[in-house]
């Protein structure tokens, strides 16, 4: 029966750093993005949607009443 070789250990691995000079600006995006679905599916009436009528209403309708929000 042959030995097997065991592969050479690597060196230390390096975990790559993110400065938040560069993070910053997507936190913010995502932030914002987050906060605009969270006021459609919860707040939105159709009073104020872009869409005319309550068609944003009836896409989230499902979701809204999954997380708890009354909409009748």
């Amino acid at each position: 029966m042959s030995q097997s070789s065991a592969a050479p250990l690597a060196g230390p691995v390096e975990i790559p750093t993110v400065p938040l000079a560069k993070l910053g600006p997507w936190v913010v995006f995502f932030g914002l993005l987050a906060m605009l679905v969270i006021f459609f599916v919860s707040a939105d009436q159709g009073a104020i949607s872009l869409p005319a009528g309550n068609a944003v209403h009836e896409w989230v309708h499902d979701a809204r009443h999954l997380l708890g929000y009354p909409c009748h």
